[in-house]
């Protein structure tokens, strides 16, 4: 939890500390309206995940949510709260406490007045009817998590792509460092760390993180320039290359091959048919072309 709120620092992103600490048995609650604060926090031997891991949330909002509880989604409405505070919640899905997902309360924020009401109407909220709106599916949700707080507590990215990778025959990271020293093997996960130390006469370091763990990637200065792009851009890395492992079990995978495949990720949050039967709330996206939009949040990078 500290680590957590001590972000950002170090070389492992939040997403990594959480997973390590559900392998050890320790729960994770998301942030939520009615539970969090600024901060993670422990709640009944759990971590509450804090506003601060929600992208673009802000401490003074959390502020003004601290020691309030709202019943309902009119509670929240009329509470004056700002506009875009609600909005930020309802994207990281963190209004779950309301009975509300993210795209219901995306569309019942969506129907809010932007104006404040005259005096004699105050506190009372315009009712719009809610469409019986299609769920989303889990890779939607997972983009959406990924998007929004940079984890998913629902699944990671790349067991959701797992049949593709497989049928690529591509290995899970913890499958693959686990191959005999010398041997050539093919993996893939979502880059985390990049790093190009000056000491380092060139070499480039990249981490991985797939469902079953990490893997570390050495990119020789041979090898830089050619794979440029895919060193910079990719946020879904396969990489093929010679596993080494050293005299105190350091794995490394020297790379010889490097492949984008950036869009798989894209494609998990595909509309279901039926989504594409009714319209959709608005969605806040960062400016920019769409195709520069990244799924994932951008990684670590040193030099």
């Amino acid at each position: 939890m500290a680590l957590l709120n001590a972000q950002p620092m170090g070389f492992y992103a939040p997403a990594q500390i959480i997973r390590d600490a559900r392998e050890h048995g320790v729960a994770v609650h998301p942030a939520d309206v009615n539970e969090s604060a600024w901060d993670c926090t422990l709640e009944a031997g759990a971590v509450r995940l804090g506003f601060r891991m929600i992208d673009g949330f802000r401490a003074d909002w959390a502020a003004t949510l601290r020691g309030q509880k709202f019943a309902d989604f009119r509670a929240l409405s009329t509470a004056g709260l700002p506009r875009p505070l609600l909005e930020h919640l309802a994207e990281a899905d963190a209004l779950r406490s309301l009975n509300l997902d993210r795209r219901t309360a995306l569309w019942r924020i969506a129907g809010l007045d932007a104006a404040p009401p005259p005096p004699l109407l105050a506190g009372q909220v315009k009712r719009h009817a809610t469409p019986e709106l299609p769920l989303m599916s889990q890779g939607e949700h997972v983009i959406a998590d990924y998007r929004t707080t940079g984890l998913s507590l629902r699944a990671h990215p790349c067991a959701l792509l797992r049949e593709k990778l497989a049928a690529a025959k591509i290995l899970p990271c913890w499958q693959a460092t686990q191959q005999k020293n010398g041997r050539t093997v093919r993996l893939a996960g979502i880059v985390t760390v990049r790093q190009r130390p000056g000491t380092a006469k060139g070499t480039v370091f990249i981490t991985i993180e797939d469902e079953t763990g990490i893997a570390n990637i050495i990119v020789w200065p041979g090898l830089v320039q050619k794979f440029r792009n895919q060193i910079i851009n990719a946020s879904l890395l396969i990489v093929q290359g010679q596993l080494q492992r050293s005299e105190d079990d350091v794995t490394h995978v020297v790379a010889s091959q490097l492949v984008d495949r950036s869009h798989w990720l894209a494609g998990l949050d595909a509309p279901t048919a039926r989504g594409d039967e009714l319209p959709k709330p608005p969605v806040r996206r960062p400016p920019g072309h769409p195709r520069q939009e990244r799924v994932v949040r951008k990684s670590r990078d040193f030099h």
